[in-house]
C-alpha cells in the first residue's frame, strides 16, 4: 500500500487499487463490505495511515525497503478550468495537452477530473477534419495537436456518459472527424479514431455509422491488412460486425474486399481464439449477402479455412462457422461447391459436429446442411463409414 484511501463506507484501499476496481472494473459497490457507492470518486487520502507505513520504510531501510514518497495530491476542478481556458493559442494548446496528459498518468481521480471539467468537448474540439493535401506549417502544427488530442481521449478511459456525449460534440461533426482520421491520419492516429469509435458505439449508435461511406470501409480494412497493433485489429474487426448489420453496410465491406483480408487473417494459425471468433462473426455477417458468398467462393481457401475452424477454435469459432457454411449450402448450392465441400472435408467436419458437444442450435444448423444435399454427399466414397451413422 503506497497511497492509501478511504471511501464512503470507512474502508481504506490503496489508490491505484480501489480505483481500478471502481473505474476500470466499474465497480460501485465497496469490495468489503458490499455497500453501494452513491459517489465512488470521492476518495478521501488517510495520511495518517501513509505517514505510518513511510515510517516503517524508513525503520526498515537497512533491509532494502524503500520509503514510498509522499503523493502528490489530485488536481481539482478549478486547475483543469483554468488550464483550458488559457489554451487560445496553438503553442498553448499543446502545452495543455503535454499538461493534461501528465496529469492524467498520475491516477484515475485525475482522469475522471478531467473529464467533469468540460476537457472532453475541448479535446474534442481539437480534433480536426484535416485535408489529404496539408502540408504548410500551420497545417502541420494543427495535425500535431489533433493527434496529441485523439490519443488523449482515448487514454482518458471514458465513462459512458462521455462516451456518448462525444456523438454531439462539436455539432454532431465528430464522428466524421474521426471517419476523416481513418482516411488520411498516421498509423497511430487511425488505430486511437478505430479504438475510440469502437468505444462509442459500445453506448451509442450514432447515425452517421448507418449509411457509411465506401472509403470508411477502405480504410477498416487497410488497418485489418496493415495488422497496426493487435488492439487496433479487434477494434477494427468489431467495428467491422457492428456497422455491418444498418443498410447497406454489408456490401460496401465486401466490395472494398473485407472477405477476402479476413480470409487471410483466419489463415494466419498465430491468431488467438478470440480473434479468430471475431474474424468468423465478421465473415457469417458479410455471407448474408450474396456479395459476400460470392467472394467467399472465389477466394482459393475461404471454404477449406472455414471448415478447419470447425471445432479447432471454440463452441463460439464453430457456430459461426457452421452458419456460414448454411448460407453457402443453401444460396450457392451449386454441382461445382456441392462437390467441393465434400472432398474438402466439410461433410466429414459437419457429421462430427453432430457427434460432439456443440450447442443444439449449431447441431440444428449442421443438421440442415447436411440434409440440403444429402442425395450427392449420402451415397460418397469420401465419407467413411464410421460418419454415415451420424448423418440425419
Amino acid at each position: 500500500m503506497k497511497d492509501p484511501v478511504t471511501i464512503a463506507t470507512g474502508i481504506t484501499y490503496d489508490r491505484e487499487s480501489i480505483e481500478k476496481w471502481i473505474f476500470t472494473k466499474k465497480n460501485n459497490i465497496c469490495p468489503v463490505t458490499k455497500q453501494v457507492l452513491s459517489k465512488p470518486a470521492d476518495l478521501t487520502p488517510n495520511h495518517t495511515l501513509r505517514r505510518l507505513i513511510q515510517s516503517w520504510c524508513t525503520l526498515n531501510a537497512s533491509n532494502g525497503v524503500e520509503r514510498v514518497p509522499t503523493p502528490k495530491p489530485p488536481v481539482n476542478k478549478s486547475q483543469i478550468i483554468k488550464l483550458l481556458n488559457n489554451a487560445k493559442s496553438p503553442q498553448k494548446q499543446m502545452e495543455c495537452l503535454k499538461r493534461l496528459r501528465s496529469i492524467a498518468s498520475i491516477n484515475e481521480t485525475n482522469k475522471r477530473c478531467i473529464e467533469s471539467s468540460g476537457a472532453v468537448d475541448f479535446l474534442a474540439s481539437l480534433v480536426k477534419n484535416t485535408s489529404v493535401g496539408a502540408c504548410d506549417d500551420g497545417d502541420e502544427v494543427t495535425k500535431l495537436i489533433s493527434d496529441e488530442a485523439l490519443s488523449l481521449l482515448f487514454s482518458l478511459q471514458l465513462s459512458e456518459s462521455a462516451l456518448k456525449s462525444l456523438t454531439f460534440a462539436k455539432n454532431g461533426k465528430f464522428i466524421e472527424s474521426l471517419l476523416d482520421v481513418l482516411q488520411v491520419g498516421c498509423y497511430e492516429s487511425r488505430a486511437y479514431a478505430v479504438l475510440l469509435l469502437n468505444s462509442i458505439l459500445e453506448v451509442e449508435e450514432p447515425l452517421q455509422l448507418v449509411n457509411l461511406k465506401p472509403e470508411f470501409f477502405v480504410e477498416l480494412v487497410q488497418i485489418l491488412n496493415d495488422q497496426i497493433s493487435p488492439k487496433a485489429s479487434k477494434a477494427a474487426l468489431q467495428l467491422l460486425i457492428n456497422v455491418g448489420q444498418w443498410g447497406k453496410n454489408k456490401v460496401k465491406a465486401v466490395e472494398t474486399g473485407a472477405v477476402k483480408v479476413l480470409v487471410d487473417l483466419l489463415l494466419d494459425s498465430s491468431n488467438e481464439k478470440r480473434v479468430c471468433e471475431m474474424i468468423l462473426m465478421a465473415l457469417d455477417q458479410l455471407c448474408q449477402c450474396a456479395e459476400g458468398r460470392s467472394e467467399l467462393l472465389k477466394h482459393g481457401a475461404g471454404l477449406a479455412v472455414v471448415s478447419k475452424k470447425i471445432l479447432r477454435v471454440s463452441k463460439v469459432g464453430t457456430e459461426r462457422a457452421v452458419r456460414i457454411l448454411l448460407s453457402i449450402a443453401k444460396y450457392c448450392g451449386s454441382g461445382v461447391v456441392v462437390q467441393e465441400m465434400l472432398q474438402l472435408g466439410v461433410v466429414t467436419k459437419l457429421c462430427l459436429v453432430l457427434q460432439g458437444d456443440s450447442g443444439s442450435k449449431t447441431k440444428e444448423k449442421a443438421r440442415e446442411i447436411l440434409k440440403l444435399h444429402a442425395r450427392v454427399w449420402k451415397n460418397s466414397n469420401c465419407i467413411s463409414m464410421a460418419f454415415l451413422s451420424s448423418y440425419p
